[in-house]
């Protein structure tokens, strides 16, 4: 008879612990805790995640400390806890927090974890394997270390905004906190790098990650052109050096399709279908989606625009189980996003909302860090 063995979760058994707010640290925690990693997200009801607040869309429109789909989105598969970092009894519990964990993920502005008796140094002293992640905007060293802002000034310091828009025109911010998210992959990769080495040496790590680097790798071509031959890239609406056509076409019912070509060979498949008439011309009136699989038949490069209605219902997302519905005490029914990737052996999964504000403070407190009753109930009071 055959026997089965059932795999744990790839990350079961981590502790993760995140001293951060908004997307560039949480995003990190979210996905381990995707693949079975214990995650705190610690906050202060003084203090709470700037997500929480300041960021739209919220249940119903109407602003709220737990009705934030900003914030849950990013934290969803966590445990959350309140400290008051400011008092000497919450930095003491931060401690016991740091000393209890294998991984800290902090995105606070240089400085600040020192200053709270958090620094790296000082917490590997009782935890010897601690693997410490700071994300912050320029990275903890430099003239420019305690540089404040958001993705959007990152998008604009590395090279992005001056890329985006027409050539006679300025520069245009580009949407969202596109660096914030290029610096959480790269962190996933890195915590996971230090937790390899820890198992082959015994040593904790830490690692100081600069969002402001991590968005120069997506500018490689334009940066070697100039280092190479002092060409200074431009900005060019949607038009590429190498393809020809290279846009977006209108379509019927007000859709949209992106096509490009990038060999004469190609070029010649997309006249053979348009007849020699001019591109927009011939997308104009056709549906977008048939028009895409027509022109994707034809060996041609040709993309619908998504709007977001349609990500929640395109069939690859939904074959590969992206948006996974959870309930959530104040918001109610939520897609929340799983990973872009899977382990065939040990799968990841979203697999609880996202915590209310100081959530999980007795399970975490009491039974995670084996808090007496009386001490736990003098902290809280």
């Amino acid at each position: 008879m055959e026997t089965i063995i059932t795999m744990p979760d790839a990350l079961e058994g981590l502790r993760v612990v995140e001293f951060g707010a908004y997307a560039a640290g949480p995003a990190i925690g979210k996905y381990l805790a995707n693949f079975g990693a214990q995650v705190v997200h610690v906050e202060s009801v003084e203090r709470p995640d700037g997500f929480r607040l300041q960021y739209p869309p919220f249940k119903d429109g109407v602003v709220g400390i737990n009705r934030s789909a900003c914030f849950s989105y990013f934290n969803d598969s966590k445990y959350g806890v309140t400290v008051n970092l400011k008092m000497k009894e919450g930095t003491n519990v931060a401690r016991r927090l740091c000393d209890w964990t294998d991984i800290v993920i902090e995105n606070m502005r240089p400085g600040v974890m020192e200053r709270l008796g958090l620094a790296y140094d000082t917490l590997s002293g009782s935890n010897p394997g601690l693997i410490m992640l700071s994300t912050s905007n320029m990275g903890k060293t430099g003239p420019q270390a305690g540089h404040p802002g958001f993705g959007s000034q990152l998008s604009s310091l590395s090279g992005f905004t001056e890329l985006i828009g027409e050539a006679s025109g300025p520069p245009n911010l580009l949407y969202g906190p596109y660096i914030d998210l290029i610096a959480v992959a790269y962190g996933g990769a890195a915590v996971l790098a230090a937790l390899d080495y820890r198992r082959r040496e015994g040593n904790g790590v830490y690692i100081d990650l600069s969002q402001y680097e991590a968005g120069l790798q997506f500018l490689s071509p334009a940066l070697l052109d100039y280092a190479a031959n002092g060409v200074m890239a431009e900005r060019r609406g949607n038009r590429d050096s190498a393809a020809e056509p290279h846009g977006c076409y209108p379509c019927r019912d007000g859709e949209w399709i992106v096509v490009s070509c990038w060999d004469d060979a190609e070029r010649k498949r997309l006249e053979q279908l348009t007849g020699g008439y001019a591109l927009a011309a011939w997308t104009r009136n056709r549906d977008a989606r048939e028009l895409m699989d027509r022109l994707q038949s034809a060996g041609v490069h040709a993309a619908i625009v998504n709007t977001m209605k349609d990500l929640f219902s395109d069939p690859q997302l939904g074959a590969r189980d992206i948006w996974q519905s959870i309930h959530h005490a104040e918001i109610g029914r939520q897609h929340y996003r799983m990973t872009s990737y899977q382990l065939s052996e040990t799968p990841g999964r979203v697999r609880r909302p996202a915590p209310l504000l100081g959530q999980d403070n007795d399970e975490v407190l009491t039974n995670w860090l084996d808090t007496d009753t009386n001490e736990y109930q003098e902290m809280t009071r």
